[in-house]
């Protein structure tokens, strides 16, 4: 069933999610521009999800407001990458596809501008993957771990898991911030392969890779929306 909420005369739409994991219920904005999303606890109703969304009408309102005007991918515009702005600049009778010149900070796209978007989010998606892997790998081995398998995706409402059988995914989005991020979230999930929580002995796990989780953590948190809504 699909749910919604009206606010300000704009249908919102909700999307109720049940998580074994959850411990009590969890009220956010879909990065993607999609709504709401409720995180429920096993056992709690979708009743009570909706509820929630009823008694945070005001924070709900307030939140939209202050969400970024979606980055759509198109020729002129400018994208972070790696933690610097790159201009985009399509050569439609270039060819290749597409490639980054540091010292010009630019980013070129040849061909159609019919496939612009999509040659562009492959090819970043592409250098999210060469990046992350073998800094997994490297990171995992120092702690005498070995990622089962690492992905590469367009998640929602993670940069990064690690599932109980080692397998380490990671959004693709984390190559337009600045590199340290990027590792930190790595280290992250690395740190997963030891401790699949979130308790002392694992943020020293983190911490013993290298990485300042603090500052990880307050740099997403200020600007991690603005990274999901690249490309939308």
């Amino acid at each position: 069933m699909i749910h919604s909420v009206e606010l300000d005369g704009q249908t919102i739409p909700i999307t109720l999610k049940w998580n074994a994991r959850a411990k009590r219920l969890i009220l956010k904005l879909d990065p993607k521009g999609n709504g709401v999303i409720v995180t429920l606890p096993e056992g709690v109703s979708q009743r009570q999800g909706l509820r929630m969304v009823e008694k945070n009408r005001v924070w709900i309102a307030n939140q939209l407001a202050k969400q970024p005007t979606p980055v759509p991918f198109q020729d002129g515009a400018d994208l972070m990458f790696k933690g610097e702005m790159h201009r985009l600049n399509h050569l439609p009778d270039a060819r290749g596809t597409v490639w980054c010149e540091e010292d010009q900070k630019t980013i070129f796209i040849a061909g159609k501008a019919d496939f612009f978007e999509r040659r562009l989010s492959d090819w970043l998606k592409k250098q999210a993957k060469e990046t992350i892997t073998p800094q997994a790998h490297t990171l995992a081995a120092r702690i005498g771990k070995t990622p089962r398998r690492i992905s590469v995706r367009d998640t929602v409402s993670r940069w990064g898991s690690c599932s109980a059988q080692g397998n380490l995914s990671f959004n693709w989005r984390l190559i337009l911030a600045p590199p340290h991020i990027l590792t930190y979230v790595v280290a992250h999930e690395v740190a997963h392969l030891r401790h699949m929580d979130h308790s002392p002995s694992f943020w020293a796990t983190v911490e013993e890779l290298g990485v300042n989780a603090r500052e990880g953590r307050h740099w997403l948190k200020k600007n991690g929306t603005f990274l999901q809504r690249n490309g939308r």
